[in-house]
């Protein structure tokens, strides 16, 4: 019975954060058509649209559990569009629609559960070790909202900062190595009865879905601060972006512990004027 109640308690929480999360979404969406169908302001007159991409560096801090901790940044893809709508001369609605890697990695000794070592025979739920490399790759459609405020002339300055909404794409990890097995980080051999030899090393190399362990939305904070030049017909962009996530990311945070996203990402872009007809 405890279970149960424990088991509709999660479930409550996630259909509240789920809802929230709607709420949310919806709510930025309404503001955009809001702005972008008073064609009748100055500020959709001069509006901007562009494309811009560079190298993510995330990583998962936080943890609470052996499993979800002693991560280190990785590397990862980032790109998208995003617009500029100016509401005074120096600030501006600045918008986007990103794809953004997130995640971490782990190399060297790290804890693994026994059952996964299938044909073993070993008890359920024991803890082990084992040496290899593991990356986590959660990557996430990353929406921001964020109010950019921009000085200079013909080379301008910017800072940004806003809100943020992401939707996981994917989430694996990708492990590799071979490694025997150990009783704790230190490399204690972990010997097999009946002869009490140690364990032959085992391959992990494999690609494993984790998409039902990972939260389908997260919100957080980001922002940023680089320069832009105009060059040709709109201005090409330059800038470090950083973002992090205000949600633990896991689904069953008792069992997997409670990681959030944080990424630090450096870009570059290219933007057009809008012109009204």
């Amino acid at each position: 019975m405890i279970n149960k109640n424990i088991s509709n308690q999660q479930n409550a929480v996630k259909f509240r954060k789920a809802v929230y999360y709607r709420r949310l979404v919806r709510t930025l969406a309404f503001i955009l058509a809001v702005f972008f169908l008073s064609g009748e302001s100055s500020f959709a007159i001069k509006a901007e649209i562009g494309l811009h991409g560079g190298l993510s560096i995330p990583n998962l801090h936080g943890g609470g559990t052996i499993q979800s901790e002693g991560y280190s940044s990785r590397k990862g893809p980032f790109f998208g569009l995003f617009t500029d709508i100016p509401l005074t001369r120096r600030f501006s609605l600045h918008v986007e629609v990103n794809y953004c890697s997130q995640g971490g990695k782990r190399n060297g000794m790290q804890p693994i559960f026994a059952d996964q070592m299938s044909g073993l025979g070993l008890p359920p739920g024991m803890t082990l070790f084992a040496n290899f490399k593991n990356e986590a790759i959660i990557d996430y459609l990353e929406i921001p909202l964020m109010i950019k405020y921009s000085w200079g002339n013909n080379l301008r300055f910017f800072i940004d900062a806003g809100p943020y909404v992401s939707f996981r794409v994917r989430a694996k990890t990708v492990t590799r190595g071979s490694s025997s097995l150990y009783l704790d980080s230190m490399g204690t051999p972990f010997l097999l009865p009946p002869d009490y030899t140690p364990v032959p090393a085992i391959s992990f190399d494999a690609n494993t879905s984790i998409v039902n362990d990972i939260n389908s939305f997260n919100v957080g904070v980001c922002g940023g601060a680089g320069a832009e030049k105009y060059f040709g017909p709109g201005k090409m962009i330059i800038g470090v972006h950083f973002s992090a996530g205000f949600s633990s990311i896991q689904a069953d945070t008792e069992a997997n512990g409670k990681n959030k996203t944080g990424a630090v990402v450096v870009y570059m872009g290219y933007s057009f004027l809008l012109k009204k007809e």
